[in-house]
């Protein structure tokens, strides 16, 4: 059975990004709906899949990853508004038999993300 997974490295400071509040939203009808919130871990990933099994299904989803609260949280300079505050990753799944792992690399400025495995 297919599953997403995710985790977060901060690329300012050469590290996992430990603490970050993470949330799935489902994309039903074109609203928003709110499926799984997770924090991420001392290696900067969730402790268990966020989508797995039969709860796993071919669709559109969003995950919200509240980085400017962790850059915040270890005293990082930002400005007001932050620049970077909740970056929203929109992705399709299409084989809900496969494996999908969302990375995120962030920094206060600037963040990248792939599919990886």
């Amino acid at each position: 059975m297919g599953k997403l997974t995710t985790h977060v490295l901060d690329t300012a400071n050469g590290k996992p990004a430990a603490g970050v509040a993470i949330e799935l939203y489902g994309i039903v009808a074109g609203a928003r709906l709110m499926l799984v919130r997770a924090t991420t871990n001392s290696d900067g990933r969730i402790d268990s899949p966020l989508l797995q099994d039969y709860k796993f299904q071919a669709g559109i989803y969003e995950l919200d990853f509240h980085v400017g609260d962790y850059f915040a949280a270890l005293g990082a300079n930002l400005p007001q508004p932050r620049f970077l505050d909740v970056v929203t990753l929109r992705i399709g799944i299409h084989d809900a038999s496969a494996h999908y792992h969302v990375p995120l690399l962030a920094s206060p400025f600037a963040y990248s993300t792939y599919r990886g495995s």
